[in-house]
């Protein structure tokens, strides 16, 4: 099976402090990564390498794409990535506002993602929307309501539909149970849970969490002042972590 992504040497400086180095890893269709470590370890730096938010000083990102095949984004023009970003990539932010247009109705955040690949028939785009949002567990009455009526884990909700709702192929999450109540969180978990395996989503998880990597990452991924320490399946290696600096993670000693 060919990797859908394929991390080759991925490195990232910020003048002598090392952001993240070294970092190689495929990822496999239907497959979820996820990376953890504790604050400044560079998982967040690594996740914005990959999605492109970030331009890495070293390194390869080879995406499968659809139609040319594997193709490293870091060498695509800027109008390539962006609608790379629109069709076969989606973004989950922690903070839903960095990831909606809050002056907009819920139903036009989840249309305007159509609308980006090419959509145009309005009725088709609001019913798209309305079922959207009943499969994150919005009511269809709160679809013309905008996103700063709605609490944090609605915001939360409506992100990961505007996000799912074309299909993409790749999905990248900074931390997207972060800042939420404990019962939320839940919710949203399962929430998340049941769309990755109805999809067969690839998902890379950024997250300090090791509820959140148990419960929704097939492989996983440690790492250490830009470094990756320790990786291999998520049980492996949380019920036997090898490296040190796993085990004071599991066992919470690092405050993370």
């Amino acid at each position: 099976m060919t990797p859908l992504l394929q991390v080759r040497d991925v490195a990232k400086f910020y003048g002598p402090r090392v952001g993240c180095r070294d970092v190689s890893f495929d990822l496999y269709p239907g497959e979820v990564m996820g990376i953890v470590g504790e604050s400044g370890s560079g998982k967040s730096t690594l996740l914005g390498c990959l999605a492109g938010h970030l331009a890495p000083d070293a390194g390869e990102v080879i995406f499968d794409t659809a139609v040319d095949g594997p193709r490293d984004t870091l060498m695509m023009s800027e109008p390539e990535r962006r609608m790379l970003g629109r069709t076969d990539w989606a973004f989950v932010h922690q903070h839903a506002r960095d990831g909606l247009r809050m002056g907009v109705s819920a139903g036009g955040n989840v249309g305007e993602r159509l609308m980006a690949v090419g959509a145009r028939h309005y009725g088709e785009i609001r019913s798209s929307a309305i079922d959207w949002l009943g499969r994150v567990e919005i009511a269809e009455d709160r679809v013309d309501d905008r996103p700063t009526a709605f609490s944090g884990g609605m915001q939360q909700r409506l992100q990961i539909a505007r996000n799912l709702v074309t299909g993409p192929r790749l999905v990248f999450m900074d931390e997207p149970t972060g800042g939420l109540d404990v019962s939320v969180q839940a919710r949203l978990l399962d929430l998340l849970r049941g769309l990755v395996r109805e999809m067969g989503l690839s998902a890379i998880i950024v997250t300090h969490d090791l509820a959140v990597v148990r419960l929704l990452a097939d492989r996983l991924m440690v790492m250490k002042d830009g470094h990756v320490v320790e990786t291999g399946l998520t049980d492996q290696v949380l019920d036997d972590p090898q490296h040190g600096y796993t085990q004071l993670l599991v066992s919470s000693v690092l405050q993370v």
